[in-house]
């Protein structure tokens, strides 16, 4: 069996299992015998696959990209505010 073959029939396997696991995660996070911790695990776990991961928040690597990004944030919060709908073609000129 190929690599490709085995990963998907893996991957199929663990999906076939889904609603059982989302059950026992609702489960453990309505719990009052489980800890706080493995609450807010289950709940961070259904969270994040109904949602999507929460983004990383970015770092600063010293090369002025952060302060670039929130100069330009400042930007569109200056214009919005002012009743620009089009801050992008403002911008550009």
């Amino acid at each position: 069996m190929g690599k490709a073959r085995a990963l998907l029939e893996i991957r199929s396997l663990a999906r076939s299992h889904t609603r059982t696991a989302i059950r026992v995660l609702v489960r453990i996070m309505r719990s009052e015998d489980a800890t706080p911790a493995a609450r807010v695990s289950a709940a961070n776990a259904i969270l994040d696959r109904g949602w999507g991961k929460a983004t990383q928040p970015l770092e600063n690597s010293g090369d002025g990209a952060l302060e670039f990004i929130h100069r330009i944030e400042r930007v569109i919060v200056y214009f919005a505010k002012r009743g620009f709908e089009n801050v992008a073609r403002i911008i550009k000129r």
